[in-house]
């Protein structure tokens, strides 16, 4: 090829990630299973010698960044999200504090979407989900009344009933604490709340749910 039609091959411009890589690595973002479902394939990486699917962290970066610009367009207190699993909590209830919206953590009531007569019935416009298999009850309810619904899938997870796959490791402390960190602001960012060069006002260790020593 000549160096004049080396200058007329399109340049692409790489998308600079939400934050470092490193970051991501470090709360290990991209570890996923030693499952890896159909589902989930396109979303992989690698699989180790040890037979554990690493996830492809830049997907994980798109994808948080797709969801953020989705969330935003509804209104916050229409904005469900939800986690079963304790690692989830603290992040999924962050997550709401800093971005004004409604969070479920702990057992998931059955008929909390769909029996308008009970207490703690609520009708959200939209619903994440921290964990697809834990998370159940609350994902078939959406469901079933036609919610979408943004979900943290791992590499063992089936995505059946969601409409926006996040694709990342959705059991570790740090992990599920970064993501929503992430997710936080950007949704933020979104809305215009938050200048595109500036982060949340704390760092996104304080997501993370603490596991007291000797427990």
């Amino acid at each position: 090829m000549s160096a004049s039609e080396q200058n007329r091959q399109p340049v692409v411009k790489q998308i600079e990630l939400l934050i470092p890589l490193e970051v991501y690595l470090a709360a290990g973002v991209h570890i996923g299973t030693h499952i890896g479902t159909k589902f989930m394939m396109k979303y992989i990486y690698r699989v180790r010698p040890d037979g554990l699917y690493i996830i492809d962290v830049r997907k994980t970066d798109e994808r948080l960044r797709i969801a953020a610009g989705f969330i935003s367009r509804y209104e916050p207190e229409k904005v469900v999200a939800v986690s079963v699993r304790q690692y989830g909590h603290k992040p999924v209830e962050k997550f709401g504090i800093y971005t004004h919206s409604k969070y479920l953590i702990g057992r998931f009531v059955p008929g909390t979407f769909t029996n308008p007569y009970l207490s703690r019935h609520v009708e959200p416009d939209l619903v994440i989900i921290t964990d697809p298999r834990a998370d159940i009850q609350a994902l078939k309810e959406a469901a079933e009344v036609g919610i979408p619904v943004v979900a943290f899938c791992d590499t063992d997870n089936r995505t059946e009933y969601i409409d926006l796959v996040i694709p990342a490791n959705n059991k570790g402390r740090k992990s599920l604490a970064l993501l929503y960190w992430v997710l936080a602001r950007q949704v933020l960012r979104e809305r215009g709340e938050l200048p595109p060069d500036k982060d949340l006002p704390v760092s996104y260790e304080e997501f993370e749910t603490k596991v007291k020593r000797g427990s």
